[in-house]
């Protein structure tokens, strides 16, 4: 979806939405390009960039307590989770992927509020300019097509509420 499609009220209603982002500490520099990204796709779709609250955790491995966290609190119409998990030769990576995803995937399901994922276990990173660079923009596009995957899921939902369903 578009950001430029959007009627009028359909941007009213995503301005309504508080948004929780976690972002992952690691390659944080990397990372916060997507969250950028999120922002401001988010904000052009007519969402605020004061109803996008950033919370900021160690790892991508504590990010699904926080997202129920966040999803409990009752404060929140969607989640966004960005995260950077890496092989750094020791193949924890796969580990910490699959729980990150799993754990994400059982909060969104038993506490009913949506969690998007920007989390991202690249086969070969390597902190050289080249990957830096390559995965810096990656997560710009991510932020992008998290931000658009928002505001749709918002709009179901509220049209799912509307219709009584």
């Amino acid at each position: 979806m578009m950001c430029d499609k959007l009627s009028e009220n359909q941007m009213n209603h995503i301005g309504d939405n508080r948004i929780a982002f976690i972002q992952a500490g690691w390659h944080r520099e990397i990372v916060e390009s997507g969250q950028k990204s999120f922002i401001d796709t988010f904000v052009a779709s007519g969402g605020t960039r004061n109803r996008v609250d950033v919370f900021h955790v160690p790892g991508s491995y504590e990010i699904p307590l926080q997202a129920k966290t966040l999803a409990q609190s009752g404060h929140y119409q969607a989640i966004v989770a960005a995260g950077l998990i890496v092989n750094g030769g020791i193949y924890s990576h796969e580990f910490v992927a699959n729980a990150v995803i799993n754990g994400l995937m059982s909060v969104q399901l038993e506490v009913g509020v949506p969690i998007l994922t920007m989390v991202l276990t690249p086969l070969n990173f390597q902190e050289t300019e080249e990957h830096i660079d390559f995965f810096t923009h990656h997560f710009v596009k991510k932020g992008n097509e998290a931000a658009n995957a928002c505001v749709q899921t918002l709009l179901n939902r509220r049209a799912l509420m509307r219709d009584g369903s």
